[in-house]
């Protein structure tokens, strides 16, 4: 079998998610494909993944896509004037919801990798009045972002869709400020995945082939010198991840997590 390769795994995951934005189709989750199952609506799996409906009818329509895997507003407790950097923003989803958390003397930036998510929530933001965001063309693994200047970074099952992991805690930790934090929503493996699960473009293309251990996870976050590192496995995820690719095991190879992390204050 031939190994991927980083510009492999990326154009995948542009592909996918630009022809998601375009697309009047519920999606399947993070899942590569509905596979013949019926299909959710967006608002079913958010409920699904910890988001309440309150928060769901809080953003414009067509923002919610329903492809996380977790609920990263629940972890980052954001205050009104702080500055939030969401990776991998894809239509502002989160970002509309972050938006009203910071309030208008704070600052929400998406920075997503495909374009036609990018003129997704531009769109959705002038259609929604939101004069508080921004959202950035750009690779979380080079984020178009200055040194120090977030409170809290955010992301929701975006990180696992990187080839280069590392990189992208790296430059989370650039942007953040002093003390600033990490609250992310991803998938994490529970052990060692096999071969062809790792190797299937697809799969990781759906936010399953990429998932890292805990142990890796935590690694790299240390490596990177963040600190009161925490993964938080959440089994209750495994009834949704079945879902995401039917007639597999999948769900006995990856669960959703909540991560979290401090950079050191000064």
């Amino acid at each position: 079998m031939t190994a991927l390769n980083n510009d492999d795994i990326r154009q995948a995951v542009r592909e996918r998610y630009a022809r998601l934005a375009v697309s009047d189709e519920a999606s399947c989750g993070c899942a590569p494909s509905c596979c013949g199952a019926p299909t959710p609506t967006p608002e079913t799996m958010s409920q699904a993944i910890g988001y309440r409906p309150e928060e769901l009818m809080a953003v414009p329509e067509g923002a919610n896509l329903g492809l996380g895997c977790g609920n990263p507003q629940a972890l980052a407790a954001m205050k009104p004037g702080e500055t939030v950097i969401d990776l991998g923003s894809g239509a502002g989803f989160d970002v509309f919801l972050a938006a009203r958390q910071v309030g208008e003397s704070g600052r929400v930036i998406g920075v997503d990798m495909t374009p036609e998510m990018i003129a997704k929530a531009r769109a959705h933001a002038q259609d929604g009045g939101f004069h508080n965001v921004e959202f950035r063309l750009g690779e979380i693994e080079n984020l178009p972002v200055a040194d120090g200047i977030a409170d809290v970074v955010i992301s929701n099952c975006v990180v696992n869709l990187s080839p280069d992991k590392p990189r992208v805690f790296t430059e989370v930790f650039r942007v953040l400020k002093p003390g600033g934090r990490l609250a992310i929503a991803d998938v994490v493996a529970r052990t060692t995945l096999p071969e062809q699960i790792r190797q299937n473009l697809a799969m990781y293309a759906g936010c399953m082939a990429g998932a890292l251990l805990v142990s890796e996870m935590e690694a790299i976050l240390a490596a990177c010198g963040f600190i009161q590192i925490r993964v938080t496995s959440r089994d209750e995820s495994r009834s949704f991840i079945q879902d995401w690719v039917p007639g597999t095991e999948i769900a006995d190879y990856v669960v959703s997590a909540t991560i979290e992390a401090v950079k050191p204050a000064i």
